[in-house]
């Protein structure tokens, strides 16, 4: 029997102010989300053992559970709800930003968002839980150069390991889950085992598939923990919206145009 890679999902914002996009998710509806699942008897794994041997993924009801970007108040939101239900998470650093605001997003909220700083993440790393690399600068790399895709994912790599150890530097997000077979190339020959892209991943371990949670995902089990009729309909609305974030790379494009 073939075995199945556990479902990954895919948050961004815990809570904070509100923004124009779809990709905050209030505090109290992760909380919910998040106790329904451990009473219900989830557990999540750790990067490793979602990378590891598939007797680790043959208890029922595991996840990966990740994080974009690393929005400082993850560690105020997020992560002590987590720790509480004895859940872990695996966080994508964009790490040219650790530490700053968000100006490599175009501007969706009416104040720029602060990335947890490195002390921060040491700190929580230390706690049981995983971080991995979300580029450098949050560059769409489907439209870059070879030279620019390696450059950018060395310096992301390097900063990761520098800082962190070894195993940090494990896995990629693809900014934007943008991934295409000469990505998934780059990102081998730089030394990257694991790969997360959009809804529809190929499966290979440089391409793994995931649900982003948005805004509607309100109900406490997430779509992308569904195994209906209304999981398959999620999956493919989270799809469209992750297809449509596009315009983000287009509007930063032209604002760097504009400059």
């Amino acid at each position: 029997m073939a075995q199945l890679t556990p479902p990954v999902l895919c948050y961004h914002r815990i809570g904070g102010p509100p923004e124009l996009g779809v990709t905050r998710v209030s505090r109290a509806v992760f909380e919910r989300q998040m106790t329904t699942l451990a009473r219900d008897g989830w557990r999540t794994l750790s990067l490793s053992e979602f990378a590891a041997a598939p007797t680790a993924h043959r208890a029922p009801r595991t996840f990966l559970l990740t994080f974009d970007d690393g929005y400082a108040n993850l560690a105020d939101h997020a992560y002590p709800i987590l720790e509480h239900l004895g859940f872990t998470a695996t966080t994508f650093l964009i790490t040219d930003f650790v530490g700053r605001t968000n100006t490599w997003d175009a501007r969706y909220t009416w104040s720029r968002l602060e990335h947890l700083g490195w002390d921060a993440v040491e700190r929580w790393q230390a706690r049981g839980f995983d971080f991995g690399s979300h580029g450098a600068a949050h560059q769409r790399l489907t439209w870059l150069s070879d030279s620019a895709v390696l450059s950018d994912l060395r310096r992301s790599r390097g900063a990761l390991i520098d800082r962190l150890g070894p195993a940090a530097g494990m896995a990629l997000a693809y900014p934007f889950g943008a991934a295409e077979a000469r990505i998934i190339a780059l990102a081998a020959q730089i030394g990257y085992g694991l790969g997360f892209g959009g809804v529809r991943g190929d499966g290979s371990p440089l391409h793994r598939a995931r649900v982003p949670v948005y805004l509607w995902d309100a109900g406490a089990l997430p779509l992308g923990l569904r195994t209906d009729r209304l999981g398959a309909v999620g999956r493919l609305v989270a799809h469209v919206a992750n297809r449509c974030a596009v315009g983000t790379s287009m509007l930063k494009r032209q604002g760097r145009r504009l400059d």
